[in-house]
Order: C-alpha cells, then sequence, then structure tokens
C-alpha cells in the first residue's frame, strides 16, 4: 500500500497549514448568541403551540412505571442536550426525556401520548440541519440511542437486519468482519443512527455508486402514532406483492411512525480503495474532471466530491488539518476527493492513474495525489468531511443542503457572495456531491442576525425553484423548511402527504411542526 506519484506535478502530503484571513468586522444590529445555546426555536420563528396537552406528575409516574427511572430523563440541565441541534440553531423546551430498549415500549408510550394528546419528537442522532429530530416547545423525546442491537447478518445474501438506534460506524465496522459495508457513508457516521438516516432518506458520500435509501433498504418495522407495529421486515430483494409500506417511513422524518428496525442490503467491501485528491482552477473545470472520470473510471467510480477554497479553509485553519496539495503557494480555487472502489488492487490503481494524467494533459487539472493507504486515504477524506464540523466555529452558520441542475449547481454560491455584501459575514462556501447534484451552501456570521436571515430566506428557496432544484436534498424539511415544501413539490403531492398524515396520525402528534404545515381553514 502506497501514495502514488502520477508525474511531477503530483505532490505528497506536507505540514503547511494556512493561517485563516477572514478578519471578523465590528457587530452592529439586533443579534442572537449562537453559544453557548441558541435562543428558543418558539421565540426565533414565532411559532405557535398546537393543541396538545402538557406532561402532568401522572404521565411521569406512567412512563417512570413502564422504563424504569434510569431510561427517563427530567433533569433540565440533562433535557438541554436533546434539546438542541447539532449545529445549535434550534432549541426546544421538553422536559422529558424516554429512552425505551424495545419496539414494544415504543408502542406503549405512543399508545398512552395519541390517548392523552402529548406531543412526541423521535430522536435519533440528531445530527440534521433542519430541526426535524429536535423538540420546538415541550414535546416529549422519544430517544432511540438504547435500541442498538444487530439482530442477523445474512453475509451470502448481503443482508443486514438491525434495530433502528445502531450507530453508523458501528454498522460499517460490523460489516467489515463479513466482507460487506454500508452502502451510505455520510460525515456524521459516529454519531447518527441507521434509524435517523433512514428516516430522512440520507444520502451521502456513496449515492452515486450505491443509490439512495429507498433503494437499498429491503424492509422496515416502524410504529404508528396509535402504537399498532407495522411489520414491513421484508428481507428479499424482490418482493413484488402489493404496496411496498417501508416507502411510507423512508424519508418521512418521523411525522407518520417511528422506525424501530430495518432490513439494509449490503454491498461487498471493496478489495481495493484508491483516492485522487486535486486542484483546480475553476467550477468549469471540476465539470469537465466529472465528466472524464464517469467515462475514464466506469465501474469502480464510487464517489466523486467538490470543495471550494473557502469550504477547504476550513478544514485546514479551524482544524488543522494538512492540506495535501502545495503546488501553489496560495493554493487553489477548488479542489475534488475522487473515490474508487474495485476488486483489482493493480488494475484500479492504473486506471485512476492514467485519468489523472489524462486530466493533468489536457488542462483539466493543476495538481493532483493519489492514494490507497488507509491513514492518507483518511486524511483525504477527513478534509472534506469535517467541513461541516469545522465551519461551526464560524460562529453562527445558515447551512443549505440543495440540490441542482449541474449547469447551475455552483451559481448559488457566486450568486449569494453577490447579493449579501455585509461586512459581518465571515464566509460563503459551497462543497458537496458533485456526482449526483447536491451541494452543501453554507453563510457563517459571528452570532445570528434576523436581517442576514432575511437576505437569505426565501430568497435561496425561490432561485432553487427558478432553477428546477430541490430545497433539500438529503437532510429532508424538518422544522425549517415546510413553508417552502411548495417550492419542490406540486399541491396535489402536498394534499396527498396531508392525506396521508391525517391516516396515520389523526392527532398530530408524531413529530408536529416538522415537514408540513397545518392546514387552515377559513
Amino acid at each position: 500500500m502506497r501514495t502514488t506519484p502520477v508525474s511531477v506535478l503530483l505532490r505528497r502530503c506536507n505540514d503547511a497549514v494556512r493561517q485563516p484571513t477572514v478578519k471578523i468586522a465590528s457587530l452592529s444590529r439586533r443579534c442572537y448568541s449562537a453559544n453557548p445555546k441558541p435562543e428558543l426555536t418558539s421565540i426565533r420563528y414565532k411559532v405557535h403551540r398546537g393543541p396538545y396537552a402538557s406532561i402532568s406528575t401522572a404521565d411521569v409516574r406512567f412512563f417512570d412505571g413502564l422504563l424504569g427511572s434510569s431510561r427517563i430523563i427530567t433533569d433540565p440541565e440533562e433535557c438541554e442536550m436533546y434539546n438542541i441541534d447539532f449545529p445549535k440553531t434550534v432549541r426546544g423546551n421538553s422536559q422529558l426525556i424516554l429512552k425505551p430498549k424495545s419496539t414494544e415500549e415504543v408502542s406503549a408510550i405512543l399508545k398512552y401520548c395519541n390517548e392523552k394528546r402529548l406531543a412526541v419528537c423521535p430522536q435519533s442522532g440528531n445530527t440534521g440541519l433542519v430541526g426535524g429530530s429536535t423538540p420546538v416547545f415541550d414535546e416529549i423525546v422519544v430517544s432511540m440511542k438504547l435500541m442498538n442491537k444487530i439482530l442477523e447478518t445474512n453475509h451470502l445474501a448481503g443482508v443486514l437486519t438491525c434495530e433502528a438506534g445502531c450507530v453508523l460506524q458501528d454498522l460499517d465496522d460490523h460489516l467489515t468482519t463479513v466482507g460487506l459495508m454500508m452502502p451510505l457513508d455520510l460525515g456524521a457516521k459516529g454519531s447518527c443512527l441507521i434509524g435517523g438516516c433512514v428516516s430522512t432518506n440520507a444520502g451521502g458520500l456513496r449515492l452515486l455508486r450505491y443509490g439512495n435509501l429507498h433503494g437499498n433498504v429491503l424492509g422496515v418495522e416502524a410504529v404508528k402514532a396509535n402504537g399498532d407495529v407495522v411489520d414491513a421486515m421484508n428481507t428479499l430483494k424482490k418482493n413484488n406483492t402489493g404496496y411496498h409500506v417501508k416507502h411510507l417511513f423512508i424519508g418521512s422524518e418521523g411525522t407518520l411512525g417511528i422506525v424501530t428496525k430495518v432490513v439494509i442490503q449490503c454491498p461487498p467491501l471493496p478489495k481495493a480503495v484508491n483516492v485522487a485528491f486535486l486542484g483546480l482552477t475553476n467550477f468549469n473545470k471540476v465539470l469537465e474532471t466529472y465528466h472524464l472520470a464517469k467515462k475514464e473510471l466506469g465501474e469502480i467510480l464510487s464517489s466523486c466530491e467538490m470543495m471550494d477554497r473557502l469550504s477547504l479553509d476550513v478544514s485546514i485553519n479551524h482544524l488543522g488539518l494538512k492540506n495535501p496539495l502545495t503546488m501553489h503557494e496560495n493554493g487553489h480555487d477548488f479542489y475534488m476527493v475522487i473515490e474508487t472502489s474495485g476488486s483489482h488492487s493493480a488494475h484500479d490503481e492504473e486506471k485512476l492513474s492514467l485519468f489523472v494524467e489524462k486530466a493533468l494533459n489536457q488542462g483539466i487539472i493543476e495538481d493532483g495525489t493519489l492514494a490507497n493507504e488507509t491513514t492518507k486515504v483518511n486524511h483525504i477524506w477527513a478534509m472534506r468531511e469535517r467541513i461541516s464540523e469545522g465551519v461551526l466555529r464560524d460562529g453562527y452558520v445558515f447551512k443549505y443542503d440543495i440540490s441542482l441542475p449541474l449547469s447551475s449547481y455552483y451559481e448559488i454560491v457566486e450568486v449569494l457572495r453577490e447579493r449579501i455584501r455585509d461586512p459581518r459575514v465571515v464566509r460563503i462556501s459551497g462543497y458537496g456531491h458533485i456526482g449526483d447534484g447536491n451541494i452543501h451552501v453554507q453563510v457563517s456570521i459571528p452570532e445570528y442576525y434576523e436581517d442576514i436571515a432575511a437576505q437569505l430566506e426565501p430568497f435561496i428557496f425561490e432561485y432553487i425553484s427558478q432553477h428546477k432544484g430541490s430545497i433539500s436534498a438529503e437532510h429532508g424539511i424538518g422544522f425549517k423548511k415546510p413553508k417552502y415544501l411548495h417550492l419542490s413539490r406540486n399541491s396535489s403531492e402536498i394534499e396527498m402527504m396531508h392525506d396521508l398524515k391525517k391516516l396515520m396520525d389523526p392527532n398530530g402528534i408524531l413529530n408536529p411542526y416538522k415537514v408540513l404545515q397545518p392546514v387552515t381553514t377559513a
């Protein structure tokens, strides 16, 4: 295993660390501190509480009898970690956290809450960007972290059955022992839970090769609002019998039921993984490189990621990671990570090397390095995967998970830079999965300002709609985007969504204020 130089232009990893150059201007106008905790969601976003009961002493006693005192949390300080999302942009006021260990316990919880009209917020790893797993008011949080058993691994069929609370990284590590892998890979894999991934139809770094979870999830078990358990635990690749009930729960963000178990198709672990880290001058070169990669790498291409300079600077300046490329003193305006996964090490390495040489000879890329040694591969991926973590050190970050046609993929970043010329803005940057049209746009400011938020929304969502994109590519609608859902779904689709919600959760107790706006009548 080694790092392979393609030509004299390809450089090894080095120790240079660029220092931050962004200056934060003096602050004025109304703002809210992003740290240590944000303002209450209900206040910041002016939300009205739904027609739900408040938690009583009798309710707490019931759950204590059901779960035991060690699996309910009522202490305000302990509750706080469940009330705030990962990027610290929303904050609820839940006073009760429940930690079931079985489907039967989830069923009993929901049956009781439905009868008492108590609102519930299902929560997995709480790593989302749209507030989908965080309470808005005092909803009871049902944490799935203790439902973390791997139930069956069929290595012959490549099928894994597990509970919804399993951590994605733990599942990947387990599958490695039997020569398999998870079909999805996320930057938050060390803390996100598979049930949350399924409930949001998470995409990630491997979608280009293996597709999304609607195709990889073979079956689910879920609990409806009234406590009824839906057993759709199919383990077959092909089962064309009637409605595919599993699809109701994949991507529904806990508004139709709580996913408790998952059956997922897992591909074979590749015998050879090679990564190229490339530097480019402009976004058109990124598109040319992607087109060439599809043509030259074909069946072994597994990931194709892009980052602009300001995104990569987050990993370098905030997290202290080393840029593997140093040919140009001031760096490159764009970077790409291209990964191949295959079964023949020499063949795959040669194929990737020839691709990079061709891109260099044609003047598409400026510089690059190849790696297949695990430590160096992981370092290269860390440059990309840790951007979402590192950018939070800027202060408050507006994070937009969107998809656009490749012809206008990066234009949104340039448009926002032109539109928001405010000295309080630390950075406007973009990175993402160029292979599936998903870009993550980040607008960083030291603290939350209402006037900057007003410049961003609804403008960014309307722009996306006008360019035939989606306002959510992989993180869902959650709390932050319901009023913009009509920009990506037509009225007949939204009407049917409301019908499904009314049918499956007539009292509206499951994850209220998320995905769909309340229906108003004249």
